[in-house]
């Protein structure tokens, strides 16, 4: 598996930051996890403690927000630190605690649509971010 570089997530997150500014929309510069289907996946090169790897380096020099998925509820807390938004993977798209410790930290909270649920069943997600307490679940 290779591993996404600093140099490689500076450079990514310019070309999209010149792309969506020529048509003006907001854009977020997604970074990896280290969650995947493959049990023998590795570490992204400098995750630390939960956090994605090179995400207050896109922040400060980059100055476009940060969102990236979290899997785990133990990791929110951390994720939400250095990230701007926290997205919940579609194949997790019907976990409540995940969502709710999302929705609690604070951070806006993007759920993806996982392709076992209707798009009218999705209506439940959301509410179960926003009964936790954050408006901003997109």
């Amino acid at each position: 598996m290779r591993h996404e570089s600093e140099e490689h997530a500076l450079r990514m997150a310019e070309i999209i930051k010149g792309v969506v500014r020529s048509l003006n929309v907001r854009s977020f510069s997604k970074l990896p996890t280290t969650r995947r289907t493959a049990r023998r996946s590795g570490a992204i090169v400098g995750r630390d403690e939960g956090r994605p790897a090179h995400s207050e380096k896109v922040k400060e020099e980059v100055h476009v927000p940060v969102l990236t998925d979290v899997h785990q509820v133990a990791d929110v807390a951390a994720v939400a630190e250095v990230v701007d938004v926290l997205q919940i993977p579609a194949f997790l798209c019907r976990q409540t605690d995940l969502i709710v410790a999302a929705a609690l930290s604070g951070r806006p909270v993007n759920i993806k649509k996982g392709q076992f649920v209707s798009p009218w069943d999705m209506k439940h997600a959301v509410a179960k971010c926003r009964d936790a307490g954050t408006v901003r679940c997109l």
